[in-house]
């Protein structure tokens, strides 16, 4: 049907007509459907397997458990409220609070050391001279690929002097080569792995930021006499700041949250415990020990720390990494 239109008074002599004005179409709710529809999915999966864990594991980290008698028989075991006894009880627990300066420690090699490799890769691939991209860029990014599980498997081999080819060769050549699993290199050799698998990550998060700079502000750079080295220096990093930013939020995030490495080198030495990282603590005991309340307050302890240091950082770069916007 065509729209019903409102009856107009007569215009007014030297003014314009007014244009014919139609009823009020579908409300803005009715037209917000669609989009709310193709949101639906992913806010389905949030609450689901996000949110309501979380909330849960919340609500675990403020019960106990208690026991009377033998704990056998029905009745035995009864789950009461706790308050913050469990945040109290972890925060003091020595291990945890070891398991805290390890990862802090090793968060502190990998980290910054990732970053400049990414970095450093990613500014040679987008350089004049790069010769071979393509297959350089597969290369670099080809162990990210790898699940953590996978490479720590083979690295884990070839730390071990009796079946790595490495030491073998060294052997032969009279050289006297450390045991990377040995207690004080450990750090190093699960640092590597996390090495080798994240740089490929950042470097195309890196890359693919540098080829969005038009290129006409190389030309003018090059115009005004600048090398390939002050380009790069003064121009490009300068740029991609807000993407270094974004990779460091990311490698900080997975570093604080380690476990497939030293849990898979844990079989190989005697050197890596099982409360060597803090989710490597909760995953004892959880499953070891059977004590969900108190791993469930270690884990929204690791959860808040990872947040307020994710935060904190975006919040102290932020005049500096995004003033652009502005």
């Amino acid at each position: 049907m065509p729209p019903t239109t409102q009856k107009l008074a007569p215009p007014t002599p030297g003014a314009p007509a007014p244009l014919p004005t139609t009823r009020r179409g579908r409300s803005k709710g009715t037209r917000d459907l669609p989009a709310w529809g193709f949101l639906a999915p992913a806010i389905a999966l949030f609450v689901i397997f996000m949110a309501l864990p979380i909330g849960y594991a919340a609500y675990l980290s403020l019960r106990t458990v208690k026991v009377s008698g033998l704990g056998l028989g029905a009745g035995a075991r009864t789950e009461s409220w706790a308050g913050f006894a469990n945040y109290s009880r972890a925060l003091s627990d020595p291990e945890f609070l070891s398991s805290v300066g390890r990862v802090g420690l090793y968060g502190l090699l990998l980290v910054p050391t990732m970053i400049v490799l990414a970095l450093l890769f990613a500014l040679l691939l987008d350089s004049r001279g790069a010769r071979a991209k393509g297959f350089s860029r597969i290369s670099i990014f080809l162990p990210y690929a790898v699940p953590a599980v996978i490479s720590s498997l083979l690295w884990g081999f070839l730390y071990l002097p009796a079946v790595s080819p490495f030491y073998y060769v060294f052997e032969k050549l009279g050289w006297d080569a450390p045991s990377l699993l040995s207690s004080d290199l450990v750090l190093f050799a699960i640092a590597n792995i996390a090495l080798w698998g994240g740089v490929g990550f950042n470097m195309i998060v890196i890359y693919t930021s540098l080829k969005a700079i038009p290129t006409d502000i190389y030309e003018a750079a090059r115009i005004d006499g600048a090398n390939e080295r002050t380009i790069a220096l003064r121009i490009k990093v300068p740029i991609v700041t807000p993407s270094l930013i974004m990779t460091f939020v990311f490698s900080m995030i997975a570093t604080l949250q380690v476990f497939a490495e030293p849990t898979t080198l844990r079989p190989l030495t005697n050197t890596i415990s099982t409360t060597w990282s803090p989710l490597m603590k909760v995953y004892r005991d959880a499953f070891t020990r059977d004590d969900l309340y108190s791993a469930a307050a270690t884990s929204i302890i690791i959860a808040a720390a990872t947040f307020i240091l994710s935060f904190g950082f975006l919040r102290l770069v932020q005049s500096r990494a995004f003033s652009q916007e502005k």
